[in-house]
């Protein structure tokens, strides 16, 4: 399999650290790809019409996107405990934290391209609402923390797809907003995270 790859998007780290705890990152070439919003890649565009990464092509040469497809599809292809539960409370507690991780992401991820435009074309009230949005996400898994929707994952244990987006989430808030000190406002998400970093596939794909 080959994966478009960057190592600053956080939708790729999503998928990496999906593989590594399923024990199939060694089957998974990756592509060094950059991508920006106004420069279009070709090599890109002509796998994903989005011209966005990450995209997976299979071993059959079928091409896969985005991030939240890839890692269902990876966790079709190994036979350990499941990222996405299969049924009941605890796959639709998953499939939402995934969405509210991948919302923050793309939040997160609008606000920046704001800022990097020229000073004078830049929309601060466009910025503030990202940001709000990101605020609002961060304030629901605190309380998700506290209710124990968003638990600890244990060592011998496998995180959820939620729990791994929510994670890498969480890291690009640092890696790219480090002012908005989100660990201040929000302690036991802090501490959640915390215990989640420690693991191997979070360890080695921290964006530097």
């Amino acid at each position: 399999m080959k994966l478009r790859y960057s190592p600053t998007s956080p939708f790729v780290r999503k998928v990496v650290v999906a593989a590594m705890e399923t024990g199939l990152d060694q089957r998974i070439e990756r592509i060094p790809t950059t991508v920006a919003p106004t420069r279009r890649n070709d090599d890109v565009a002509r796998e994903n019409p989005l011209v966005k990464i990450p995209a997976l092509t299979t071993d059959e040469g079928l091409v896969i996107y985005d991030s939240a497809v890839i890692c269902e599809y990876l966790d079709t292809l190994h036979e350990g405990a499941k990222l996405f539960p299969p049924a009941g409370k605890a796959r639709w507690i998953a499939l939402r934290q995934q969405a509210l991780g991948d919302g923050v992401l793309d939040a997160a991820i609008l606000g920046r391209y704001e800022t990097l435009r020229p000073a004078e074309f830049q929309w601060p009230d466009w910025i503030d609402a990202q940001l709000r949005k990101v605020r609002g996400a961060l304030s629901a898994l605190e309380m998700e923390c506290e209710s124990g929707d968003l638990a600890p994952v244990a060592a011998e244990e496998t995180p959820s797809i939620g729990q791994i987006t929510i994670g890498c989430a969480l890291a690009y808030l640092e890696f790219r907003y480090p002012a908005e000190a989100w660990r201040e406002r929000h302690r036991r998400l802090a501490a959640w995270y915390d215990q989640l970093a420690q693991r191997r596939a979070m360890r080695e794909t921290m964006p530097a």
